[in-house]
């Protein structure tokens, strides 16, 4: 019998668009010998609807909406997330890779693809996650950060801080989104305090980096208790830095391999592992990487659940690894699968 996928898509999140279009890939190219694929939309005012295909979310053929969990909405919800036999999330960004929609799976009890609660909060969290990977010895780019409510009390705090413990030009983005969003270079206090307040837009908590002169290396890592990786991929961006345009609009050079001597596809291989273990993190990730002139890692990110389309990083260096995209998702689900089993042998009571 085929196992029904409920493929979340959508969300409230800046990366709606990513996250629809990654949906759709994933609709065309699933196994429908193995599987029964059910597209559920939210919309970016948080409603959750049933449509035909994913892009019909953009209020084309939408056949039921429910409410929004706030609305009353997270009983029915519940219910209809229990009529699938595993959840794909492919969602991005806030309410979809932070952990939250995790954690409404876990209480469902139902399989989902990729991290958990915890790894999909620290992925997501840039502060949080640079403590993590200094706490294991992970090398990192140097940063400073604030809450907006102190920015706002006090800007010449951060700028302070900022300058004080880098140097120009720096990197500004809000601690908890991807896809670039809000992220800025800047070269100057006054283009530093316009970046801030942008980034403020986005999250609660901003952070300042050091920017770097170097290559941007990407690992695409998979697995739950056995982990493998792909080969590395480099990304030459087709702008200033690899921003939200540049990764979705103006068509930066993936090179897959990337052009880097066996030693160093090794290092990238052996550190990407070390990252996805630092967080916990379960099912799925690509790890992002600065290579500097001298040859030395630095970790950019993690991110647990990537851009998904055919044409995204992620599966184009599983597929150059000998993976294609439809037994790419195949295995994820079957990792899914895996995951709740494991769970399932956990005690949850005193008198068992």
């Amino acid at each position: 019998m085929k196992k029904r996928v409920i493929v979340l898509y959508g969300g409230r999140s800046a990366e709606h668009e990513v996250s629809v279009e990654s949906a759709a890939s994933v609709m065309e190219a699933i196994d429908q010998t193995l599987f029964e694929p059910i597209p559920v939309g939210i919309t970016r005012q948080g409603q959750w609807v049933f449509c035909t295909d994913p892009r019909d979310l953009r209020q084309q053929g939408i056949k039921e909406v429910l409410p929004a969990p706030e609305q009353n909405g997270i009983g029915k919800i519940a219910y209809i997330l229990s009529q699938g036999d595993v959840v794909f999330p492919v969602l991005h960004g806030t309410y979809g890779e932070d952990g939250a929609v995790q954690g409404l799976l876990e209480m469902v009890g139902i399989p989902y693809v990729g991290a958990g609660v915890g790894g999909s909060a620290l992925g997501m969290d840039k502060v949080m996650m640079k403590a993590v990977f200094s706490h294991y010895g992970l090398p990192v780019t140097p940063y400073v950060w604030s809450t907006v409510r102190d920015f706002e009390a006090s800007p010449e705090t951060l700028i302070a801080d900022a300058e004080g413990n880098l140097n120009y030009p720096m990197f500004v983005k809000p601690a908890s989104l991807g896809s670039s969003v809000g992220v800025t270079k800047v070269h100057s206090r006054q283009e530093l305090l316009a970046a801030v307040k942008e980034a403020a837009r986005f999250d609660r908590k901003v952070m300042v980096e050091q920017g770097v002169q170097a290559r941007e290396i990407e690992v695409s890592v998979m697995g739950n208790d056995d982990v493998v990786t792909s080969v590395p991929g480099e990304i030459v961006p087709g702008a200033d830095f690899y921003d939200y345009s540049a990764k979705y609009l103006s068509g930066s050079t993936m090179l897959i391999p990337a052009d880097i001597s066996a030693e160093l596809t090794e290092q990238f291989r052996v550190m990407a592992v070390r990252v996805y273990r630092a967080i916990d993190c379960h099912g799925l990730a690509r790890v992002d990487f600065f290579l500097l002139q001298d040859n030395s890692l630095l970790v950019n990110e993690i991110n647990t659940m990537p851009g998904f389309t055919v044409n995204s990083m992620y599966p184009k260096m599983w597929d150059a690894s000998g993976l294609d995209y439809t037994s790419l998702i195949t295995s994820l689900i079957t990792l899914a699968f895996d995951a709740f089993a494991s769970k399932r042998r956990i005690s949850l009571s005193l008198s068992e």
